[in-house]
């Protein structure tokens, strides 16, 4: 029967269980909090403009390490090309 929670064909062995889903998280509960504000701040419109600029600060300094370590990622353009070609 469609939609029957026991029909393997709607739902296959342990996904309608999530046997397959982990518990185990490598968030820290602390970096979890703050992830949790956030999305609350973000769903009622909330700006907070001194946390944004940190955040691009901090992403200004993430992406100058990648580009020192690896050098100038450019992968995007030469793929779009590719794609648009086939």
């Amino acid at each position: 029967m469609a939609g029957d929670a026991d029909s393997p064909i709607d739902f296959p062995t342990g996904i309608s269980k999530n046997e397959f889903m982990s518990t185990v998280s490598t968030i820290s509960p602390e970096m979890m909090a703050r992830l949790v504000e956030a999305a609350d701040k973000a769903s009622r419109g909330v700006r907070d403009l001194d946390a944004m600029r940190e955040a691009c600060e901090r992403m200004d300094r993430l992406r100058e390490r990648i580009r020192q370590k690896h050098g100038l990622l450019d992968v995007a353009v030469p793929a779009i090309r590719e794609l648009r070609d086939s």
